[in-house]
């Protein structure tokens, strides 16, 4: 995979995505130079994946202000458009966070925010290539085999879903690199495949050999021994450790933890939000029913049924052997919570 990958760029006047609801069929790039399709674009996972949401937010208030000045908006039009882009998706803190800082410089004008918003995503780039060296000797230390290490991981946390490189996908990138990856076990993930459309097809990009697997397969394939660790990505974590991630993460670690394997998070600082005590205060988005109710646009469950469709789950932070951000490893379930080392 050409290091250059970026999901989300300034084109000068509006936002290039990488359409992830088309991959890996077709590699193509959508267009966004309004808040309406910036809006849609989140919310329809166009672009997806907490820090690249946080990096398009971020890039959202130049639109904003650009759709401002063509239309003819007041100041306060163009803010409360901004807060439409801040609360297209609820549970991940980074589009909150990159909102907010870019505009710390609104009254500043428009370069001063697109200047915060490149800014922003350097250090993100930055941030998960130092969060992959982390990881990497961190999970070396820790599991005593001197041999390559299977890993699993769910959903997509790799360079389509931040500003580059990847989070829990960079440590596995960093693993390979050094030699130390047997195989990765990606869950297929709801809802819409995003582990074997996005992960699996970075992982063809560069050579490592992987495994798709059902969602619901994963916590046998950990307690059968074909797994030595479980890295995944956080949306949002609490003060405590408690870790909002895609639905299906609080599985695989309940079977980490009973098999004795590793369960480890990467998130950049970021996504920490110790102004949250507990994964009890995440609001947990719902989606469309008509997720699970249908396939392909077909209805597959009875009329009479309803469905219960969360896009995310929180797992306690006694069950997260490790955090690992750009600045070190927190081993939570030990008693290093973010409230004390990450404020």
């Amino acid at each position: 995979m050409p290091r250059e990958l970026r999901a989300v760029e300034w084109t000068g006047s509006s936002l290039a995505l990488i359409d992830q609801t088309v991959l890996p069929q077709r590699t193509e790039t959508r267009r966004v130079s309004t808040v309406d399709d910036l809006v849609d674009a989140i919310r329809r996972l166009v672009v997806r994946g907490a820090p690249a949401i946080g990096a398009a937010g971020a890039y959202g208030v130049a639109l904003a202000m650009l759709q401002g000045a063509r239309e003819g908006w007041s100041r306060e039009e163009v803010l409360a458009a901004v807060a439409r882009v801040r609360a297209a998706r609820p549970t991940a803190v980074n589009l909150m966070v990159c909102v907010d800082r870019v505009l710390t410089r609104f009254d500043d004008g428009l370069d001063a925010v697109l200047a915060e918003a490149a800014r922003m995503q350097r250090e993100d780039v930055a941030a998960n290539r130092a969060m992959g060296a982390f990881g990497a000797d961190w999970l070396l230390k820790r599991v005593d085999e001197d041999r390559p290490l299977r890993v699993l991981t769910h959903c997509n946390t790799g360079a389509l879903a931040t500003a580059g490189w990847g989070t829990a996908l960079g440590v596995i990138r960093e693993l390979h690199a050094r030699g130390r990856l047997e195989v990765v076990y990606a869950d297929e993930t709801r809802p819409l495949l995003q582990g074997s459309r996005l992960t699996a097809w970075e992982l063809v990009q560069e050579g490592i050999p992987h495994f798709v697997q059902a969602d619901g397969a994963a916590a046998g394939t950990i307690l059968r021994g074909e797994v030595d660790a479980a890295i995944v990505g956080a949306d949002r974590i609490a003060a405590n450790g408690d870790t909002a991630n895609k639905v299906g993460t609080v599985g695989i670690a309940l079977a980490c933890a009973d098999a004795g394997v590793p369960f480890l998070v990467a998130a950049p600082t970021t996504t920490v939000d110790v102004a949250t005590a507990t994964g009890a205060d995440i609001h947990i988005e719902l989606r469309d029913e008509a997720e699970v109710l249908e396939w392909a646009g077909v209805r597959t469950a009875p009329a009479g049924s309803r469905g219960h469709n969360p896009a995310f789950d929180v797992t306690p932070g006694r069950l997260v052997t490790a955090l690992v951000t750009e600045r070190g490893v927190l081993e939570v379930s030990a008693g290093e919570l973010p409230v004390n080392r990450l404020r």
